[in-house]
This record gives C-alpha cells, sequence and structure tokens, in this order.
C-alpha cells in the first residue's frame, strides 16, 4: 500500500530541519521478523537538537511512533501511518565512561555493545545487557532484563525528548519501572541513558558474557528471524511452560510457527506475513487460556493497521 506523502509540507514548515525524511519506506527490513508494511514517513534525525525542532514544529493531527532496532515488534502488514522515527548514527550511538564505574549510552546503542563496553571499562553489572536483543531505547521503555538482571537494576537517569521538542531528565523514580514495563510517558522518545556498575575485573566480566551467548545459543532460536520472547511471564508461571502444556510447540499459520527451540518464541519460516505471525500468536494465547485458565500477555509490542 502506498500513504499520502507528508515529506514537502514538512519541509516547508520546518525549514531548519538537517534530518533525512523518507515517504512511504519499507519497515520489514528494519524489524527481526523481515514482515510487515511501510512507514507513512520515516525520519532519521541529525541529533537530538534535530530531534526536538521537529517534534516542537510537527502538527499535532500527525501520529508518532518510534522504532529501535525491531527486535521485539511486529509491524503489521497495513503499515504505520504518521511518522516512525528512527534513532541512529553517532549522535545517538555513542557511549563514555564516567567517573565511578558508570557508562553513559545513546538510545540506539545495542545492549550487547553497552555490555562489552562495560567489560572493557572492568565495570560489573552490566553483563545482562548481553542477553537481550535491542537497543537501550527499548531496554528503557519497556525494563528489558536477562539473566537475572534487569535495566532498573543499573538505571541512574534516563534523557528524552517529548512530543513537545521539550529535553528532559527522568531519575529512577521517575521511571516507574515494573516488570517489562516503564511509568514514563508515553510520548518521550529516549535520547541517552547514564547505568552505574560496579568495580570488577574484565576477564570475570567477559567471562560472564559467554556462559549468557552459549546459554541463549543452546535454548533460543537466535539464528532465525523471529522477535525474541513473545509473551511476558504470569506470576508464578513460565509462559514457554504454558504454550509447551497447550500443545503449542511447533504450531503454524500461513509461514509462521511457535519455534521447536523454544515455545515463547515465534519464527517466521521465510514468507510470513504480519498477520501470520500476529494470528498464530493470538492462537497460542487462546489455547493457553482453554488449556490452564490463564491470559499471556503480549511482550512483543505490535504497531500499525492491518
Amino acid at each position: 500500500m502506498s500513504f499520502p506523502d507528508l515529506t514537502p509540507d514538512l519541509r516547508t514548515h520546518m525549514p531548519d530541519l538537517r534530518g533525512r525524511l523518507t515517504a512511504n519506506q519499507p519497515l520489514a527490513p528494519y524489524t527481526w521478523f523481515r514482515a510487515g508494511g511501510p512507514a507513512q514517513l520515516l525520519f532519521n534525525p541529525a541529533d537530538e537538537a534535530d530531534l526536538a525542532y521537529f517534534l516542537k514544529n510537527l502538527p499535532d493531527d500527525i501520529a508518532v511512533t518510534t522504532i529501535g532496532l525491531g527486535s521485539n515488534m511486529i509491524v503489521r502488514d497495513g503499515g504505520v501511518a504518521g511518522v516512525v522515527i528512527r534513532l541512529g548514527g553517532k549522535a545517538f550511538g555513542e557511549i563514555s565512561v564516567e567517573e565511578g564505574a558508570r557508562i553513559r549510552a545513546g538510545a540506539c546503542m545495542p545492549d550487547v555493545k553497552v555490555a562489552r563496553a562495560a567489560a572493557d571499562a572492568g565495570i560489573a553489572g552490566l553483563a545482562f545487557f548481553r542477553g537481550i536483543p535491542g537497543s537501550i531505547g527499548g531496554a528503557l521503555r519497556m525494563n528489558a532484563g536477562a539473566h537475572g538482571g534487569e535495566t532498573k537494576d543499573v538505571l541512574v537517569e534516563a534523557r528524552g525528548v517529548d512530543r513537545a521538542g521539550n529535553i528532559k531528565i527522568f531519575t529512577h523514580a521517575d521511571m516507574g519501572f515494573q516488570y517489562r514495563f516503564s511509568a514514563a510517558p508515553a510520548d518521550v522518545i529516549f535520547t541517552q541513558a547514564l547505568f552505574q556498575g560496579h568495580p570488577g575485573i574484565p576477564l570475570d566480566i567477559l567471562a560472564e558474557m559467554d556462559r549468557i551467548t552459549a546459554t541463549r545459543e543452546a535454548a533460543q532460536p537466535i539464528k532465525e528471524k523471529t522477535g525474541g520472547s513473545t509473551f511476558k511471564n504470569p506470576p508464578g508461571e513460565k509462559a514457554w511452560a504454558l504454550i509447551d502444556k497447550a500443545g503449542c510447540r511447533g504450531l503454524v499459520v500461513g509461514d509462521a510457527q511457535v519455534s521447536q527451540m523454544h515455545c515463547n518464541f515465534l519464527i517466521n519460516r521465510g514468507q510470513a506475513s504480519a498477520a501470520d505471525i500476529e494470528a498464530l500468536g493470538e492462537e497460542v494465547r487462546r489455547r493457553v487460556k482453554d488449556t490452564s485458565g490463564v491470559t499471556l500477555d503480549w511482550e512483543i509490542k505490535r504497531i500499525g493497521c492491518a
């Protein structure tokens, strides 16, 4: 499908904009599922000031959606109306080591690179980021965690830009972290974060990261087209165990399949549509509800229209 082109009007309305605007940009290449429709307009800001200028001058009736590395996301086949913002480049991808065993990282920096930078600097406590297939912006938004650690355990503060173009700082308390959730305002686009670790021995930290890598490779279909963990663990339960009990391991809808290796992962076997993937997830939810009486909540974010 194709949306009306917003670019000419926005360029006229924002003469000092430095970032890149692309009309009807396919989003499938930006997602790990490699499925889904286009963005009506994709905006790649030049830096934080450019992002703030864009948001301040963007008409209120144009919707804004933010994406990161696309590892925990389904973009529906009808695409995403309005503006999709994707951070990238040096302005949002820098990492710096600060005094007191702290790491500052841009929001588009992959979690694994933050873990590696901390290890190289002899900063322990951030190795769990090695097991999270996403970027720092996404980790802040959903309190991402793995292998016994969560973003809330190490965050000092986050920085972002709200829908009105205001740059804001959020303390740990401001983030309102819960399991796979942050209470930070939904309209904020995070641009960087400051993390607190503690002194450690680089070789020991790297060994811990290697153990995390080996565990993931042995138990998760990380080489497939997948979105990572599909459903949140219900209180006192494991989502994968409920899915397995419901007989969903290997279940197929279209060209989407529940992973045989880890049944809380959905995979695109090659030509799955976003509709196939989402329908498979909903069928899993239905069967788990029928079998165990438990309602699984999506962990994967779903955006756009069918």
